[in-house]
């Protein structure tokens, strides 16, 4: 996905346009999984979703094209590198507005993660675009925050993650598609369309589109299902794995520098992520322990309580 978007970006001019047309082909493809009965979407229009899922909406947009400039701006082989402090911004923002405290091993987790950051961005000694890094960090700060506002969003769609997913491509691409013309990329998107753009432009913008959008609509459900047949854990590391499939990527098609200091940067950044996972495995584990040891016997015996709602209920 990754390698698929800079091959695009590194032809175009027009990031929004590209998403836009991106979160389209979602739409499509969710509509003809509804209609070939695989999916069930809910398709009549609801004044009151759309109202509570209005943070989510701008969230998402925002997050999705502060990451493509991003992308724009950096080497595909630094991506991950330059938005490495989603989980610091993330701790921190579930703190401030989940008074959820973490403890001391996941603060560690957050410094080396904050650590293999700079080493990246400051000790590095390559060049680096320092408005990718602005916009690396900016999508950092969204996407800690929409994950926060994920938790809101899901009591509006019933806790359902399917039809989340399907209202916030729908809306995201009819919000998206004004904004981009009030940035000026109206121009850009007429000259690419019916201008004097070369065929082999127009080309690779619309394959990347299909590919993207198509890659995209399956990860969403593909990341849906690792967490729910594997574990978290299994999960992260398979993201650390995709992350470093990503800088190879780079590097073999985009001559890419994965200099000392990089390649440090990154293993730092993925050896925090998944200790911070491993922690909050831990500590969930503990946690639903302690949920069964406070059920007295004779409840269970008699059928009075279910740990496991208790721990269910404990966790929301």
């Amino acid at each position: 996905m990754v390698v698929a978007n800079k091959w695009v970006l590194n032809d175009t001019e027009v990031p929004l346009f590209f998403l836009c047309a991106q979160l389209i082909i979602a739409v499509i493809l969710f509509m003809a999984a509804h209609i070939l009965r695989v999916l069930q979407l809910p398709l009549q229009f609801d004044l009151q979703v759309i109202k509570g899922l209005v943070p989510m909406i701008g969230l998402n947009v925002l997050g999705l094209s502060f990451s493509n400039y991003t992308l724009k701006f950096v080497d595909a082989s630094f991506y991950q590198v330059a938005r490495g402090l989603v989980l610091p911004f993330t701790v921190a923002t579930s703190l401030i507005y989940l008074h959820s405290r973490p403890s001391f091993l996941v603060l560690l987790a957050c410094t080396l993660v904050t650590l293999g950051f700079f080493v990246g961005v400051f000790l590095d000694g390559t060049s680096v675009s320092a408005v990718g890094i602005f916009f690396g960090v900016a999508s950092s700060v969204i996407t800690a925050i929409h994950s926060v506002v994920i938790k809101k969003s899901l009591e509006v769609v019933k806790g359902s993650a399917l039809h989340l997913s399907w209202y916030t491509n729908l809306y995201s691409a009819i919000l998206l598609a004004p904004i981009l013309v009030f940035l000026g990329e109206g121009p850009g998107v007429l000259d690419l369309l019916y201008g004097n753009t070369t065929k082999n432009s127009l080309s690779t913008f619309l394959w990347g589109s299909l590919i993207t959008g198509v890659l995209g609509f399956l990860m969403s459900i593909a990341s849906l299902l690792s967490i729910k047949v594997t574990s978290p854990i299994t999960h992260m590391v398979s993201s650390a794995v995709r992350g470093v499939a990503a800088s190879l990527l780079g590097m073999w098609l985009f001559k890419d520098i994965i200099s000392t200091g990089r390649a440090s940067s990154i293993a730092i950044i993925l050896g925090g992520s998944v200790f911070y996972t491993w922690v909050k495995h831990q500590e969930t584990e503990a946690a639903k322990q302690n949920s069964y040891a406070q059920v007295p016997l004779e409840d269970v015996e008699e059928g009075k309580s279910d740990p496991t709602k208790r721990h269910r209920d404990a966790s929301e």
